[in-house]
């Protein structure tokens, strides 16, 4: 694996040539970013709290946090797990819960203890979960409660040796804690039964000293995440990304915001903080800017969020192009009070054009569309904020972020031909966890990330993404990779043969669809779904499932998706 560059105190990485898009920057934006003052996240923490105080940096469900109240909670935490759990720098920790107060405090808490974070969707299935837990060896696991039975499932042949469970309702104020706790356990029924016996709870967490809290002397080249990820090829991967990478990645990033936005900003966290988009830029980015971030639970409950929206009254609005298109279709939306709206931020999957427009003419605001990917911690480039955004296009790269377009032999692509996309920048992960050959794979000698998109660039700098290299489905924002669906698939004793392709839909931008070849004719498409059902978090399941007699394949016998795709394609054109 190619050794990290060490962190300078000017990160340059653009060389000596000019590069045509920096004439889009934002008045103040400069070509590259300065070191951010602090070493670590932890540090992050705590000079928000120095800086803005009282002022509330997260709410939810009723609750705030003030930005004092998140440094001091967090190092109660940290104080508890180095003390109680003896947990030492570098142990890993799996964090599984939806946007919640706890979420950020058990952040910083975990942070600045030393340890490792590792990110989990709570919507993974069992075996999803046991795949990461076996992966990234953790020591320790907080859990909502809503998901504790899957945990009590996978802890017994696991490395975990404590486990925190919380409720939905654990930071608010009593009585509103328990209001909220036990609706959810027993009028909403979100709790299903579990048996965790040695779980600790998580209001214990915040009885631990301060006093106690040694530092752990946590430095920019450390890790802070195990962000899993398909990486190129699917299966479990997980990106390195220290906390340098998240650190200068918000500064890169934030610049950009603050063409619009000031530290009285208040900004709708509507995406999953356990994703590497809202992770970095509103758990982030937007608390080191001292912005007001609202979190939202549960973003498919479209009235709710309207609401929130409208009692909110926000600046900023992070979100991605099929969750625009739901507020879109709400028609309370239109009534809610957008006064104050500045920029909405499109992240995680393409934008549509229609939704762009038409947003456009209900907010009078523009969303801005950028790209980014977890192994860039993630963003790359955005659409210069202080300008109409160009539709259809990843805007330009950020601050001390240089991006190539690559042919086929590793050249540069001349301009206006597409070619791979190749980043190099300080945002750039150090490497996938425990796994040499893949990060090989997408890391070059003298630092580019091959990011395997396919993607050209206009004579002004702007860049589009036109094709993929990697066979990426990409459902609302969150990456599907066509081998994990087709090994779940083929555990089915029937299953003789599977390959899987992204089909369009008019929701979720694509799809999964699943190509089969039985080896029992007795098999149903009923039968196979339920059967996937168990082994794939939601998004990930094919909401298509069609039979064949052979699957195309190379003269190795590898099943070619693109012939898959061609067949689809050739049928969605004849009206088939």
């Amino acid at each position: 694996m190619p050794t990290p560059a060490p962190v300078p105190a000017d990160i340059d990485p653009v060389g000596d040539a000019t590069r045509p898009w920096f004439a889009h920057y934002p008045p103040g934006v400069e070509p590259r970013i300065h070191a951010p003052a602090e070493r670590s996240l932890g540090e992050l923490a705590r000079s928000a709290a120095q800086q803005f105080g009282e002022r509330t940096a997260f709410s939810n469900l009723g609750g705030t946090l003030s930005f004092r109240e998140v440094d001091d909670i967090a190092t109660r935490i940290a104080s508890y797990l180095q003390n109680e759990l003896g947990l030492v720098k570098g142990d890993r920790i799996v964090v599984q819960m939806p946007n919640l107060l706890q979420y950020p405090v058990v952040l910083y808490g975990a942070l600045r203890a030393g340890l490792i974070v590792v990110n989990a969707n709570p919507l993974y299935t069992t075996s999803e979960l046991a795949a990461v837990v076996k992966d990234a060896e953790p020591r320790a696991m907080i859990v909502l409660a809503n998901f504790a039975d899957k945990a009590a499932q996978v802890i017994a042949d696991s490395t975990i040796e404590h486990i925190i469970v919380t409720q939905a309702g654990d930071m608010l104020s009593q009585p509103k804690r328990t209001i909220v706790n036990l609706v959810a356990k027993h009028v909403k029924k979100m709790v299903p039964a579990y048996s965790l016996p040695q779980a600790v709870p998580f209001r214990a967490l915040l009885s631990g000293d301060p006093a106690r809290f040694a530092d752990p002397g946590i430095g920019p080249e450390d890790l802070a995440f195990l962000q899993y990820t398909g990486g190129t090829t699917g299966g479990t991967k997980a990106a390195m990304l220290t906390h340098w990478n998240l650190l200068a990645n918000q500064e890169q990033f934030i610049g950009q915001m603050r063409a619009v936005l000031d530290s009285d900003s208040t900004v709708i966290a509507a995406l999953p903080l356990y994703h590497v988009f809202a992770l970095t830029v509103n758990c982030i980015g937007f608390f080191r800017l001292g912005g007001h971030n609202v979190l939202i639970t549960n973003p498919r409950d479209i009235p709710a969020f309207v609401k929130t929206i409208d009692q909110s009254r926000p600046h900023a609005l992070v979100l991605v192009s099929t969750l625009a298109g739901a507020l879109l279709e709400n028609p309370e939306f239109a009534k809610a009070d957008l006064s104050r709206l500045r920029i909405s931020v499109a992240g995680g999957m393409a934008l549509r054009s229609a939704v762009a427009r038409t947003w456009h003419e209900v907010t009078g605001t523009h969303m801005v569309e950028g790209y980014g990917l977890t192994e860039a911690s993630p963003v790359v480039s955005v659409n210069p904020t202080h300008l109409p955004p160009r539709i259809g296009t990843i805007g330009v790269p950020l601050s001390s972020t240089d991006v190539r377009i690559l042919t086929e032999d590793g050249e540069e692509a001349a301009l206006g031909e597409p070619g791979e996309l190749a980043v190099r920048g300080p945002q750039v992960m150090k490497g996938y966890w425990r796994n040499e050959s893949e990060s090989a794979a997408v890391l070059t000698d003298d630092g580019w990330l091959l990011t395997g998109d396919i993607a050209t660039r206009d004579e002004t700098g702007y860049f589009s993404i036109v094709d993929r290299k990697k066979e990426i489905i990409v459902v609302s924002g969150f990456n599907v990779y066509p081998g994990d669906i087709e090994d779940a698939a083929m555990l089915h004793p029937k299953v003789l043969e599977a390959g899987a392709i992204p089909v369009a839909d008019e929701h979720a931008g694509e799809v999964p669809k699943l190509f089969v070849v039985r080896r029992d004719p007795s098999l149903t498409e009923q039968e196979l779904a339920v059967f996937l059902r168990e082994r794939l978090t939601g998004y990930k399941r094919p909401r298509h499932i069609e039979f064949l007699d052979e699957l195309p394949k190379t003269n190795v016998g590898k099943v070619l998706r693109r012939a898959l795709r061609e067949r689809e394609e050739g049928h969605a054109t004849l009206g088939g």
